[in-house]
């Protein structure tokens, strides 16, 4: 029993290591990973709510993403496993990824009522 407990500890000290997955060998900046992020976003909504518009002007999701930023698949998921391996940096991303769709968000609304708190986030007050 002891023997069992010994082993189980063991690896759970070993797995909580502070990077466990390895530095791609083409790293993506982070700011690169926020605009891939948001744009796959963009694309399964866009899947998601009207599929027939990806068919129409024939766009391959993971294609158009690769294409665009000049990456291949396996850059893609190295550098996707690196990010989610670190929470502090993936939480940093999808913070920007978020941000960025409110500022979008604002260009398209064109809202007279958001205003920024003190850490720079928009925020909304109501229409009165």
């Amino acid at each position: 029993m002891k023997q069992i407990l010994f082993l189980l500890l063991s690896l759970l000290v070993f797995s909580c290591s502070k990077n466990p997955v390895p530095k791609p060998d083409n790293l993506l900046d982070e700011e690169v990973m926020v605009d891939i992020i948001y744009d796959v976003s963009i694309l399964q909504a866009t899947d998601g709510s009207m599929p027939h518009k990806l068919k129409e002007y024939n766009i391959e999701m993971d294609q158009y993403i690769f294409k665009k930023y000049k990456i291949d698949n396996i850059t893609f998921r190295q550098n996707q496993r690196y990010y989610a391996a670190d929470v502090r940096k993936s939480k940093r991303i999808y913070k920007r990824v978020i941000e960025k769709f409110e500022q979008e968000k604002s260009k398209i609304s064109g809202d007279s009522n958001k205003k920024k708190d003190k850490d720079g986030k928009i925020i909304y007050e109501p229409v009165k």
